[in-house]
């Protein structure tokens, strides 16, 4: 069965949205920082925390998480810094 959308693995890091997990102080920069990046076909890259096992028996109705997908967290602050740079649909 194809999906509807596929990741693509060739696209490159275009820009970051919003600012970095320094500038926000989520991280002191010498650990692995949460981040938001387009790509440069369009599509968004979000580094976090990877809590797929700790949400997937958890899950609302309607939402469900691929073999290959995993839910990830990032800090709050980081969207709403991002909210500039995101483009109104």
């Amino acid at each position: 069965m194809q999906r509807a959308w596929e990741a693509d693995p060739t696209a490159l890091f275009s820009r970051r949205l919003g600012k970095s997990a320094k500038e926000l102080g989520n991280s002191d920069g010498r650990d692995q920082c949460p981040d938001i990046w387009q790509l440069d076909n369009g599509d968004i890259a979000v580094i976090g925390r990877d809590l797929t096992s700790h949400y997937a028996p958890r899950l609302p109705d309607g939402v469900a998480l691929a073999a290959d997908e995993r839910l990830v967290v990032i800090p709050g602050n980081m969207l709403r810094a991002a909210k500039p740079d995101i483009a109104d649909a």
